[in-house]
């Protein structure tokens, strides 16, 4: 079947949910807001009216944020011909919620409480089917490798005892199965949106083993395969003062985006800019998708774009509760589109 009969439909509808995304004056009157009760009254005329409406107190707004998250991605799951093209955008949440269970299983252990509160019903893998996984210890029907990875995580912790080797574990299945998954789409922007992704998620991890000291030779375990840069590169930048990653990197569009970073100098401020930075960094890699009138890229684009605004919605909540310098919450603003 052609994109334009495969997709027309699909896009259409995308284009008509995008008309609920919030602009740049929502975002503003938000910020102005002089506490959280009129923020919440702000947000309140947007697409999240309907969630506002069920929260018992207004700094629950987190619960409105996923409620909204949910809805598109339970409608986006309807309509959309290649499911995988949802399923991809949601495993981080599934491997979210893997952590909070493994975390929690130790707690119990322990002699403390779990914390099933930190569950999210955003990931593919209802947290019922999760949680009774892990309670009895039979992982058989798990998806995305869990069936493997979860019990060996178990096993890591009551070797070791150290949790930076369980959810080491844990994220490299992650990103194999995002890997795996845009590949298996044999669609270029998927991929490149995916070794975006990784190539994201291991200069994160860089900078913050720059930042607790971790020597170079025993950093490679720490990063993904399947990015733009190799992992000999990514090990080579904890060896240089971070001025000089641009010269080991540069020739990457993550690369050049580092170099905003050095200015910054202090690591604390850099590990604040560096999450901007990097989601832009994938923002910029999809924005090319809303040009194609019959493509699939329009799908991750859109949803890519909802979570950019989740996290700024809650970016200005958390900022206006907390009444934060304006002008500094707005140089944590992400690009939506």
């Amino acid at each position: 079947m052609a994109p334009a009969e495969r997709y027309g439909y699909t896009v259409a509808r995308l284009r008509a949910m995008g008309n609920r995304l919030l602009d740049e004056s929502s975002y503003q009157r938000i910020l102005d807001s002089e506490d959280l009760d009129a923020a919440m009254k702000v947000l309140g005329e947007t697409a999240y009216a309907a969630w506002i409406a069920d929260l018992k107190s207004n700094r629950e707004f987190d619960k409105a944020i996923e409620s909204e998250l949910l809805y598109v991605y339970s409608e986006l799951q309807k309509f959309v011909p290649d499911k995988r093209l949802v399923e991809i955008c949601r495993i981080p949440y599934d491997f979210h919620n893997i952590k909070v269970l493994v975390k929690s299983h130790i707690l119990q252990k322990e002699g403390h409480e779990r914390r099933f509160d930190l569950l999210t019903k955003l990931g593919n893998i209802p947290t019922d089917d999760l949680v009774m996984a892990v309670e009895s210890e039979d992982y058989r029907l798990l998806p995305y490798g869990l069936h493997v990875v979860l019990p060996k995580s178990v096993a890591l912790w009551e070797q070791a005892k150290n949790i930076l080797e369980v959810e080491k574990e844990l994220d490299d299945q992650q990103y194999l199965m995002i890997r795996k998954m845009g590949s298996d789409c044999a669609i270029p922007s998927i991929l490149a949106w995916t070794r975006a992704k990784i190539d994201a998620e291991n200069v994160r991890n860089a900078v913050r083993l720059r930042r607790i000291g971790v020597d170079a030779s025993s950093a490679e375990s720490f990063f993904h395969d399947g990015g733009y840069i190799s992992k000999e590169r990514l090990v080579a930048l904890l060896s240089e003062p971070l001025e000089g990653w641009t010269k080991l990197v540069g020739f990457t569009d993550c690369g050049i985006l580092i170099g905003e970073l050095k200015e910054l100098g202090d690591m604390n401020h850099v590990l604040v800019e560096m999450e901007r930075v990097l989601d832009d960094y994938i923002t910029k890699v999809l924005s090319k998708a809303k040009y194609g009138a019959f493509s699939e890229d329009n799908i991750i684009q859109y949803l890519w774009a909802k979570e950019m605004e989740a996290k700024n919605v809650r970016i200005l909540l958390v900022s206006v509760a907390n009444g934060t310098n304006r002008e500094m919450v707005r140089g944590l603003l992400r690009r939506v589109q």
